[in-house]
């Protein structure tokens, strides 16, 4: 039975992953090399438990308990001693993952689950990096994690029914909806949006409409709740750069390679909601949606 987490990364998903494991009173290790990375993980996850219990979704004794349920550590080794499933949310480097992979196999628990929030890069790769391939697996969930209701569970070539039935079964107690998907370049979500996003790119780059023009004929014709522009902005330009290289790499196929105004504007340092400026500028504390001075 799964009941100790331990969340490899303090970032936006692994602060969402801690949380959402917490709130449905799973006992989670928050492990981050960085201590200033952790205090602020858990002044983010504070800030929307409050949000929850302000609109009624929460209560303040839940809020409490859900902040009780989660520790920190700066150590790998101490993080996951007693973990029964690590779930793996660092920066999208696969070297990195490798690396980190490699670790959590050697301080595991034998019988720990190795799980990857990767959105893009093989977990079949990833599980060759360890002892126990048909336990390693891809756990990948959506941003915002709390609210997202989606999680991508994805299959190595070598993880086996048991780890994958555990991890659906897993993913419903948190009030999730998991949906089991094969290791290949992208996955389901990935494979289908960045190419969309990219040709949204594209559209722009060829001068067939603006940003805002753009945005707004995928939001009012097609009922996408935000324009494919302003989700990349959400999402970070570079992380979009970086799994469109995955789908390039992976297939071999033209039709995934990289617009060369997206590689340009994260030479540029423009990287969307997180720089400040992408497609949109960003202001703090506001949110109203402007369009970049470059495109206007």
């Amino acid at each position: 039975m799964i009941k100790n987490i331990s969340v490899i990364g303090s970032g936006t998903m692994g602060n969402g992953i801690a949380h959402v494991f917490a709130q449905f009173n799973y006992s989670v290790s928050l492990v981050d090399i960085n201590q200033t990375a952790l205090d602020q993980a858990i002044q983010t996850i504070t800030k929307n438990l409050d949000r929850q219990v302000a609109k009624g979704l929460i209560t303040e004794d839940q809020k409490t308990l859900t902040l009780k349920n989660i520790s920190t550590f700066t150590s790998i080794k101490e993080g996951v001693k007693h973990a029964d499933l690590i779930v793996e949310a660092a920066t999208e480097n696969i070297e990195l993952k490798l690396q980190i992979f490699k670790d959590l196999d050697d301080a595991a628990p034998e019988n720990a689950i190795l799980a990857s929030n990767t959105s893009s890069i093989s977990i079949t790769k990833i599980a060759a990096a360890t002892n126990r391939g048909d336990k390693v697996i891809g756990m990948h969930f959506m941003n915002p994690v709390t609210v997202m209701k989606l999680v991508e569970v994805i299959r190595g070539y070598q993880t086996s029914d048991e780890t994958t039935q555990t991890i659906m079964s897993l993913s419903k107690s948190l009030e999730k909806t998991p949906v089991e998907v094969n290791d290949y370049p992208g996955f389901v979500a990935n494979r289908i949006l960045m190419p969309m996003i990219n040709e949204a790119i594209y559209t722009l780059y060829e001068g067939v409409a603006g940003v805002y023009e753009i945005d707004t004929v995928m939001k009012l014709g097609m009922a996408h709740p935000m324009g494919p522009l302003q989700l990349a902005d959400f999402i970070g330009l570079d992380v979009c750069l970086a799994i469109l290289k995955v789908l390039h790499d992976g297939f071999g196929n033209p039709k995934y390679a990289p617009c060369p105004l997206l590689v340009n504007m994260v030479a540029a340092g423009k990287k969307g909601a997180k720089s400040g400026e992408g497609f949109y500028k960003y202001t703090a504390g506001s949110k109203e949606l402007v369009v970049a001075d470059k495109f206007k």
